[in-house]
């Protein structure tokens, strides 16, 4: 990382500390915001990585196709289909994706909620918006960060930098956030400063067990924006608002006596769906067949507009 930018960094860590202030960005939120609750699932990206240290992400959830729900949508985005090989969903362990129909009390589904793994943090916004962050600037953006340009961690961040430049797909509205000011503002833009943030809730997590859904299934609206966490050097959220879809807040309770409350996205439409998508496969369905739910990795939030 360049000398500059550790040295801002470290500035604003100093100053922080000797207010002993809450951080600008959730003073941010609080103004822009003031009636919505800070998720709980985005506590966890505020705190700036340790001075001195280069800042690094996890590759653990790499090429999962529980996290490609998506990111896989467009029709041929993927040139070489490699998430959607017919073996890559031989150990499909987990339910991710689930027809509508099936969305119902005492319907039972295997699931695991996994804090985020990717250990990227957010950056202050001027910070942020000093990094380039586009596909024409990327040996630059490497050279910040000191990441070889052959690596896994380069092929992601391009991977990355490319979905947030690709177009969105049919009756998708879709933005990139690089800072939790610009996630705010996004939100802001969308639905006003009247609007209820929620994610998963799950009592006991990182354990993979068998739930059953339970009565009080809540429909919360159709007028939403899910923004999804992605895997960056910093935390970068993907926000986007696709047409004939649901959210809902479904309740479950674990064979151990846990409980936990699920966002579930379900989507009406499918039609403008790469036809090798991994919900496809696993559910033995075509585009534009039955309507398709999935569970949100718990690091999502999903953004409901209360007007």
């Amino acid at each position: 990382m360049d000398f500059h930018l550790l040295l801002i960094f470290a500035l604003f860590i100093i100053v922080l500390k000797g207010n002993d202030a809450s951080l600008p960005a959730e003073v941010y939120w609080q103004s822009m915001l003031p009636n919505t609750p800070f998720p709980k699932a985005l506590q966890d990206f505020l705190q700036p990585a340790d001075i001195g240290k280069e800042i690094t992400f996890s590759l653990s959830e790499d090429y999962m196709p529980q996290n490609c729900a998506r990111a896989t949508y467009g029709v041929g985005y993927w040139p070489d289909n490699r998430k959607f090989v017919k073996n890559s969903i031989s150990n499909a362990t987990t339910t991710v994706y689930f027809l509508y129909d099936d969305l119902l009390p005492d319907k039972k589904m295997r699931i695991i909620f996994t804090k985020s793994t990717n250990g990227s943090k957010f950056l202050p916004r001027k910070i942020a918006e000093s990094i380039p962050f586009s596909s024409n600037k990327f040996p630059e953006i490497l050279n910040y960060f000191s990441i070889n340009s052959t690596s896994k961690e380069a092929e992601i961040m391009k991977q990355t930098i490319e979905e947030c430049e690709a177009p969105g797909i049919r009756g998708e509205d879709k933005h990139c956030a690089t800072s939790l000011e610009s996630l705010v503002d996004i939100v802001v833009a969308k639905f006003g400063k009247n609007v209820q943030a929620f994610s998963n809730e799950a009592e006991k997590e990182n354990k993979k067990q068998e739930y059953t859904i339970l009565k009080g299934i809540k429909m919360m609206g159709e007028n939403h924006m899910v923004c999804h966490k992605e895997r960056y050097a910093y935390a970068v959220f993907y926000c986007h608002r696709i047409k004939t879809t649901k959210v809902y807040k479904v309740p479950l309770m674990g064979v151990d006596g846990s409980k936990a409350e699920a966002a579930v996205v379900c989507h009406m439409d499918t039609s403008a769906w790469n036809p090798y998508h991994y919900a496809f496969q696993i559910l033995n369905v075509k585009p534009g067949g039955p309507s398709i739910c999935h569970f949100l990795n718990s690091d999502a939030i999903v953004w409901i507009s209360t007007n």
